[in-house]
């Protein structure tokens, strides 16, 4: 228990996962030919996920946070469900925040 597998390349699966979810919705957000008014905020909370994935050590908490602060933002936009839910399932791949 408290371990976590490696790749080969010495990056841990989760990371690897939610990079790869966080670089789909992205490029999905990205695609997506509305605008709508939250749009900057999960565009600036994906980059802060993507940040947090590239360093290796995501911290539990904050990931939680951007994942609700990117949900309120484009919660709505029924095309991009699927990338928001990939993102959410890499997310809690890393378990829950500890208790306070």
């Amino acid at each position: 228990m408290g371990q976590t597998r490696v790749t080969g390349s010495g990056e841990d699966p989760r990371v690897t996962g939610l990079r790869t979810a966080v670089s789909r919705l992205r490029r999905e957000l990205a695609g997506h030919p509305a605008e709508f008014p939250d749009r900057g905020i999960a565009e600036d909370e994906l980059a802060a996920l993507d940040a947090m994935a590239v360093s290796g050590a995501p911290e539990i908490p904050r990931l939680r946070r951007s994942l609700l602060l990117i949900a309120g933002a484009i919660g709505s936009v029924s095309a991009l469900a699927c990338a928001l839910r990939d993102v959410r399932v890499a997310v809690d791949l890393f378990g829950e925040p500890p208790r306070r």
